[in-house]
């Protein structure tokens, strides 16, 4: 893998994943992004609309069609927030919750397969270098500055 590019294992790596969980919810007629959605959303108080999308690093169309779509199923309902006049909080269904505790699972057996697999040095390492990518791309440290560090 040396001869492969950092975001090149980044993207098929994701991918993979976004594969994985979009096949397993098919299972139940849903979708990686609605599993998502249902973890992001505060179980007892409900989640501000306005602060889902950042949440989720989602863009605000994308959202929209998603939450249009779980408040179909019945997964989700909108409620105004008491808090903020103009705002909307979404609460979670007991169908939604029901399947909120689904994703959680999905994703716990995921999380416990790789630990099973990886050393937690390795996993450690991993998650510095995630952090260190993060913190690069949120900071603009990459593309605003005239020759890359190689640290």
């Amino acid at each position: 893998m040396k001869d492969k590019t950092i975001d090149y294992i980044l993207r098929t790596t994701w991918l993979a994943v976004n594969k994985m969980y979009n096949e397993e919810a098919a299972k139940f007629e849903t979708t990686m992004a609605t599993g998502f959605a249902l973890l992001s959303i505060d179980p007892e108080n409900g989640t501000p609309s306005t602060s889902l999308g950042p949440k989720m690093g989602m863009e605000a169309t994308s959202l929209s069609r998603t939450l249009k779509t779980m408040e179909e199923k019945g997964l989700i309902v909108r409620k105004p927030n008491p808090e903020d006049g103009r705002g909307v909080l979404i609460h979670l269904t007991d169908f939604g919750r029901e399947k909120r505790d689904y994703s959680r699972e999905r994703v716990i057996i995921f999380n416990d397969a790789i630990r099973a697999n990886i050393s937690d040095e390795k996993l450690n390492h991993f998650y510095e270098v995630a952090e260190v990518i993060n913190n690069m791309i949120s900071n603009k440290k990459i593309y605003n500055q005239k020759e890359p560090s190689l640290k």
